[in-house]
């Protein structure tokens, strides 16, 4: 296979792009944006950008807005706690299917990848946090082999990584901290259920939080 034939779309590039600016916080829920204005942002024409919001539209990861317009959906109460449930029930299961399919190396991975989780928290840079926080976790979920679920869970992380970075700028970076050193713990021994149950706690954790600044008006 010849590099031209490997090159990734420019639609697949324009959509991953949008994607990762919704998941890590660089839009904010409910400040609508201008077409023209992802455009320049994307550095993407007008149909690859068109594509890009269409099929985020379709995942709820993004609202029209009229007038060339969209925006990301606030979070609200009631569909965070479907959100929450759905989470819950998906992502322990990834884990535990991971567990017994981990490589050493794979687990290092995911200790360096924690690495670079908590050197965000300290520095206060959020969108590196939410960026290696997705990555973990993904890392962790890919190799679950189990296609269906992480599909399932991605989508869930679109309608839910947005609201994270609008507690965290709301309550400081206090509420960042994670359980990855508990589940790492549990990697090395080869503890499915363990992991699971940190895994769980983890997003629990980040439940909370969200449904805290919620119940405070935020």
């Amino acid at each position: 296979m010849d590099a031209d034939s490997r090159k990734i779309p420019s639609h697949e590039v324009t959509y991953a792009r949008l994607r990762d600016m919704i998941l890590f916080g660089h839009l904010a829920p409910g400040a609508p944006v201008t077409i023209q204005g992802l455009i320049a942002d994307l550095g993407a024409g007008m149909t690859p950008v068109r594509e890009a919001i269409r099929r985020l539209t379709a995942e709820g990861a993004l609202l029209p807005q009229g007038n060339r317009r969209v925006a990301v959906p606030e979070l609200k109460s009631a569909m965070l706690e479907q959100v929450a449930f759905a989470r819950l029930a998906i992502e322990p299961k990834l884990a535990e299917l991971a567990a017994p399919r981990l490589t050493p190396v794979q687990i290092d991975r995911l200790e360096a990848i924690d690495g670079a989780v908590n050197r965000a928290i300290d520095a206060g840079k959020l969108p590196d946090y939410l960026a290696a926080n997705h990555a973990f976790h993904f890392a962790l979920y890919a190799a679950a082999d189990a296609p269906v679920l992480l599909d399932l869970a991605r989508s869930l992380w679109l309608r839910a990584g947005p609201s994270l970075r609008a507690v965290i700028d709301r309550f400081g970076r206090e509420v960042a901290p994670d359980l990855h050193r508990e589940a790492i713990s549990a990697m090395r021994v080869g503890d499915a259920t363990g992991l699971a149950r940190a895994i769980e706690r983890d997003i629990q954790q980040g439940v909370d939080h969200v449904r805290q600044a919620l119940a405070e008006g935020h």
